[in-house]
């Protein structure tokens, strides 16, 4: 795989890291993410995904836009009303990154067609804001050794989770085992719409660290973003013996 000298230009400023490089910035070009619900956080996570370089990008929302997406769904404005979301954000990406194939599926993911979507992505990002989609997602990660990055916000919080089920350890299940009573989202709980670019902007980081095996990573840790007081803190969810998914150490 070559570049053209307008593509190392492009480029040139990730290349010269000396954890990406010319191989790594192939890497990049030659992964394949797909992205699951294009809202807060699948907006700027597939923005930066695209200006990074990945060119196979699958992107899955059933719903069109809303007036009320528009405080923090960056990709769409006042024009794109009660359009598809993910029509809207493909034609957006490739007026900009005209290189970049964008599978664009209007449809819900469920436990019928997870197979078909996403057996064909190394990695897999959960930008959803329900807990039976994060627990199909997570199961089918798990069962076929995805890696899954998923990130949740709610009010002035935001939090990011990293696992890679090539390798042992814990999953999202581990940590959650069973879905409480009541959900906490953006539709009911409100959000503060600069943690929504902040934690999909993060999901795009561990994405790309994923794509070059940096070690540096989340692994099976949580990130927890308090915008009030500014703080990051890193939380290692350890395995729950009794998880659903029978997970090990």
């Amino acid at each position: 795989m070559n570049f053209s000298i307008k593509e190392f230009k492009r480029f040139e400023k990730q290349i010269i890291l000396k954890k990406v490089g010319i191989f790594g910035q192939k890497k990049i070009k030659k992964a394949k993410v797909i992205i699951i619900g294009m809202g807060g956080l699948g907006c700027p996570l597939l923005s930066y995904l695209a200006a990074s370089g990945i060119e196979n990008i699958a992107i899955v929302d059933p719903d069109k836009v809303e007036l009320s997406n528009l405080n923090r769904q960056i990709l769409f404005n006042i024009n794109d009303l009660n359009k598809y979301k993910v029509l809207q954000a493909k034609n957006k990406i490739n007026k900009v990154y005209k290189n970049i194939k964008i599978k664009a599926l209007k449809l819900r993911l469920t436990s019928k067609n997870a197979k078909s979507i996403l057996k064909n992505y190394e990695i897999v990002c959960d930008g959803t804001d329900n807990y039976n989609t994060r627990y199909l997602i997570n199961d089918y990660c798990k069962n076929n050794k995805k890696i899954l990055i998923a990130g949740a916000i709610s009010r002035f919080d935001g939090h990011l989770f990293k696992f890679d089920f090539k390798k042992k350890g814990s999953c999202f299940r581990c940590f959650m085992p069973e879905q409480p009573m009541n959900e906490n989202n953006c539709e009911t709980d409100g959000i503060f719409s600069p943690v929504a670019g902040v934690i999909g902007s993060l999901q795009a980081n561990e994405v790309l660290k994923s794509i070059l095996n940096l070690k540096e990573d989340l692994n099976t840790s949580m990130l927890i973003f308090n915008s009030l007081k500014m703080t990051l803190r890193k939380v290692k969810i350890s395995v729950n013996k009794n998880c659903y998914n029978k997970c090990k150490r």
